[in-house]
């Protein structure tokens, strides 16, 4: 029988998400592919450092512990790096502990193109236009920044948090408020739609897949009245009244929920996580991540309005090709065109999400 990805999250990761390879860039930068190659060699046996997403996947992947037969979590490495310069990446993997066995290495290429093959609902990569490509196919995926927030090890609770607008859901309301009617056109908009449900965003799918781990856990609790909760999603919005109503209706209509909620109108997000201290955040502005990335491992989703641009103006947030891989063949569009994508994650579904949602809707 094959290994079936459809009845868990599956989480694609870069090399550069999880451990730091400044070094190993530097390195291939100044000497190119080759003798790259022969350095990466040369250094199998020296473990890598963890990178910015590391603790959050060491912690998720604790979670497999729910079903020891039957992964809740399965992390694949997704590197456009050779299978032998690969392999340094995964003694690491190895010599940390992490339980990942899996790992598509595409020498020179892209490997975006097959989050959807292996029912991904997030990739994560320390490269920027590798994670603009993906978004722009229509894939979600987002670029690890340097955070000096990591992981907290005093319990073993997974805690993730996302922002609403250009992450969790479309940018509509974004849209509003960035027009010519300000932030009064952006109210009175969610007042009137306060309703409708707002189209799904690139992370809309990551969410569902936690939900499904979370309802897992109340069954075991059902079992196991001493079994506590270790896995809690939150929403940190710049939204406020009125226009909460509006996020939480369409969380209902699509039948997912969220743990907590924090509609901070304009507060600082990084106060809020200074206290929260999640494992990761995710957030598709700029400006609100250069605050959380100081208590936080955070995470910038390069979609919508407050993300278009031209695309000789992209630019690596963290390190430039922190991979120390040679450049993928490049998407032909430009970084603007992947980022007006509001219907794009409705229509492109990792492989047997479908099947996913229907039996989240069963139970």
């Amino acid at each position: 029988m094959p290994y079936e990805l459809g009845q868990r999250l599956v989480i694609g990761i870069a090399s550069s998400a999880l451990f730091d390879l400044s070094e190993s860039d530097a390195y291939f930068r100044a000497n190119g592919e080759d003798l790259y190659r022969q350095y990466q060699a040369q250094r199998i046996e020296e473990t890598l450092a963890p990178g910015v997403a590391f603790g959050f996947i060491r912690k998720l992947l604790g979670l497999n512990d729910l079903r020891p037969d039957d992964p809740v979590v399965e992390v694949i490495v997704l590197s456009q790096n050779d299978p032998s310069t690969g392999l340094r990446v995964m003694r690491s993997i190895e010599s940390h502990g992490l339980l990942i066995s899996r790992a598509i290495f595409t020498q020179g290429e892209a490997p975006y193109e097959y989050i959807g093959a292996l029912s991904m609902s997030l990739f994560l990569s320390g490269r920027e236009q590798s994670v603009r490509d993906a978004m722009s196919a229509g894939f979600p995926a987002g670029l690890v920044i340097e955070s000096v927030g990591r992981t907290r090890d005093d319990d073993d609770i997974v805690r993730v948090a996302l922002d609403f607008d250009g992450v969790i859901a479309s940018d509509e309301s974004e849209r509003v408020f960035q027009g010519s009617g300000g932030l009064a056109a952006y109210h009175q908009n969610e007042i009137d739609k306060r309703t409708v449900p707002l189209e799904r965003g690139p992370l809309a799918e990551f969410l569902r897949d936690l939900n499904m781990i979370q309802a897992i856990e109340r069954t075991r609790l059902v079992v196991d009245p001493e079994y506590r909760l270790r896995l809690r999603v939150s929403i940190v919005t710049a939204r406020n009244a009125p226009a909460h109503e509006r996020a939480v209706h369409t969380l209902e209509e699509w039948g997912v929920t969220v743990n907590d909620a924090f509609f901070l109108g304009g507060i600082d997000k990084g106060t809020i996580l200074e206290v929260m201290r999640p494992d990761i955040y995710f957030d598709d502005q700029q400006g609100h991540l250069e605050s959380t990335s100081k208590h936080a491992a955070s995470v910038h989703i390069p979609y919508g309005i407050a993300n278009e641009r031209p695309a000789e103006a992209a630019t690596v947030l963290g390190r430039p090709e922190p991979d120390g891989e040679p450049e993928p063949a490049q998407a032909d569009v430009s970084a603007s065109d992947n980022l007006d994508t509001s219907d794009t994650f409705d229509k492109v579904r990792p492989a047997n999400r479908e099947a996913v949602a229907t039996t989240e809707e069963d139970a």
